[in-house]
């Protein structure tokens, strides 16, 4: 129970990520060492599973897909998704350079535990690190595509967004930003239930899961350091987007006026900036960003080190 019941809490952590705008769930998966194992439990939703279910053998598929462990995060996820959406939307709109603040420590210190995990720094795994940060801080400073409703686009979108959720350092929300579509996707189709739109994102999204799942187990496997370097260099380029002090450019239609929702412009980018004095909000916020340090070396504390955390394959 005590294990099941922080797996639940590391699923809460993705969860309340994915709520936070250019925060990958991905990136707690991976600092709290669950990482590899969800991506080996959603690869194994294959043939073998397929066949176990037709059969009826219920407690072999449920060994086959680890459906437990599956089931344990999942349930952390909506309670996050579900409990912390209002309370990081208040927090956003009264107090963001704090919470930015905060997260911006939390991701800055998941590069070095993370990085620590890697082995070997040999000249490919170097290379792979370099790549990633440079990859994550291009994607920060893209400006966002035009709007397109066509068929294959909103499959591809489904594809992408469902792939960044998954890695680490790459926020689903923001890169359907930047494809153009996320008013189309996430709030008039879901607002008004278009399938039309919602059934070629679905069929993106859950077979880009599980074909990238298929994918990423086979490459942890095959370059595991390398695999890791870049996944710490998605996380590290991050960090442009978590900058605590930044302005809102918001998503505007074709006569240049704001779209809301519910009532509130949709930010697509911000711009950054340095607070030209120390005054008491960035003592605030520097403080605060040690308690996202801390609070990242005290999931470690309780985890027991990634080491010592089950590994499936």
């Amino acid at each position: 129970m005590k294990t099941y019941l922080l797996l639940v809490l590391k699923g809460i952590g993705m969860g309340a990520a994915n709520v936070i705008p250019g925060v990958s769930g991905g990136t707690i998966a991976l600092i709290t060492g669950i990482f590899e194992r969800l991506v080996f439990a959603l690869k194994s939703f294959d043939l073998t599973a397929a066949r176990l279910l037709l059969r009826g053998d219920l407690r072999g598929f449920a060994r086959h897909i680890d459906l437990y462990f599956l089931l344990s995060v999942m349930l952390g996820v909506a309670l996050a998704i579900v409990s912390l959406a209002r309370l990081f939307d208040y927090l956003f709109k009264n107090y963001p350079v704090y919470i930015w603040a905060y997260f911006f420590g939390l991701v800055l210190a998941s590069v070095w535990f993370v990085g620590k995990t890697i082995e070997h720094w040999k000249p490919s795994v170097l290379a792979t690190f370099v790549l990633g940060t440079l990859t994550a801080v291009v994607i920060s400073l893209l400006n966002p595509a035009t709007e397109n409703s066509s068929f294959a686009y909103l499959v591809v979108c489904g594809v992408v967004a469902i792939c960044s959720m998954i890695l680490p350092g790459l926020s689903g929300s923001f890169i359907l930003i930047l494809m153009g579509n996320y008013k189309l996707v996430v709030i008039d189709a879901i607002n008004h239930l278009d399938l039309n739109i919602l059934i070629p994102f679905g069929i993106g999204a859950g077979g880009g899961l599980l074909l990238f799942s298929h994918l990423l187990s086979w490459v942890l496997k095959s370059y595991h350091d390398e695999t890791i370097s870049l996944l710490t260099g998605f996380i590290l380029g991050s960090l442009s987007i978590l900058w605590p002090w930044q302005r809102p450019v918001f998503m505007l239609d074709a006569a240049g006026r704001a779209i809301l929702k519910h009532g509130e412009p949709i930010v697509v980018k911000y711009t950054r900036y340095l607070p030209d004095s120390l005054s008491g909000e960035v003592w605030m916020a520097m403080a605060l960003m040690l308690l996202g340090i801390a609070s990242i070396w005290l999931t470690e504390k309780l985890a027991g080190g990634r080491k010592n955390m089950p590994h499936a394959g």
